[in-house]
């Protein structure tokens, strides 16, 4: 993985409702001592992984903050110390991000939909200051996004919001570089291929807690709350389990190189990485 950041990282449906719960408003993220973070997960949780597309820097979504985890394996806090309920990357240093202040931090209670062009150094708000928590949240193609905070909302601006029906509450949602959305809920997989606004159910896959594409939007993964690995790579239409996870999933994120699928999870037990399609798994960060 590109090490890049290192200057600036210097330091089964109840079990989707109950996750779909929110975190209150944290203080400054607690940074341990240098060689005692080498190895482990931070104890925040973690709400989302990522992985930025520009120079492959490995992101995790904190309830204290963004964090970069450098070649090493030591993770590291970037920037103010926001609790991201939602987050999203929707390009190179640029990220989309939802969730509550910590208590240093200058921003309403809730952001609304807060926006970084630095990689997460500084946010600045876009919309719905005050208003919407967005637990659930995905770039759409154009600087456009698409949110969960009791109601589905799009924007193709991000200022300017419309609300969309949706069958079923959504845990996660991702999107595709063309607007090919995936929501896992309480009542099934839902997908839709109009960025939102109108959705079907996919067949002859189980309940998934987390779902994501991969960046180029060439392979889907799902997880279920028991940690069965779930790829496709047929546009969502048919699913085939891969691997066995030791844990619930808290956030999955997913590239391809070269043809190569690479999974990154985030369960109770630490953060995982697959580079096998999902197949098996090696620890990166434990708890």
């Amino acid at each position: 993985m590109p090490t890049n950041r290192t200057a600036r990282a210097a330091v089964a449906g109840g079990v989707l409702l109950t996750l779909l719960t929110g975190c209150a408003a944290t203080d400054e993220f607690a940074t341990p001592a240098p060689g005692d973070t080498l190895g482990t997960l931070p104890a925040a949780h973690v709400h989302a992984v990522a992985v930025d597309p520009g120079d492959g820097a490995l992101l995790l979504a904190t309830h204290e903050g963004l964090i970069t985890v450098a070649d090493d394996g030591r993770p590291a806090a970037v920037g103010p110390v926001i609790d991201l309920m939602g987050f999203t990357v929707a390009g190179p240093d640029h990220y989309l991000a939802s969730g509550h202040p910590g208590l240093r931090t200058d921003l309403p209670n809730p952001v609304g939909l807060i926006e970084s062009t630095d990689g997460g150094e500084t946010w600045a708000p876009l919309s719905r200051a005050g208003e919407s928590d967005f637990h659930a949240l995905t770039a759409l193609p154009g600087g456009g996004a698409l949110g969960y905070d009791g109601a589905l909302r799009r924007t193709a601006d991000g200022t300017t919001w419309e609300q969309l029906a949706i069958p079923a509450e959504p845990h996660t949602l991702t999107a595709t570089p063309d607007g090919h959305v995936l929501a896992t809920t309480g009542a099934g997989l839902l997908r839709s291929t109009d960025a939102g606004a109108t959705w079907a159910p996919v067949d002859d896959v189980p309940l998934l807690q987390v779902v994501t594409w991969s960046g180029d939007g060439t392979a889907a993964v799902g997880i279920t709350p028991d940690g069965a690995v779930w790829t496709s790579t047929d546009a969502a239409a048919s699913w085939t389990q891969r691997g066995q996870l030791d844990g619930a999933p808290q956030a999955v994120a997913a590239t391809t190189a070269d043809g190569e699928l690479r999974v990154l999870v985030a369960t109770d037990h630490g953060l995982l990485e697959s580079t096998d399609g999902g197949a098996t798994f090696t620890t990166l960060l434990s708890t």
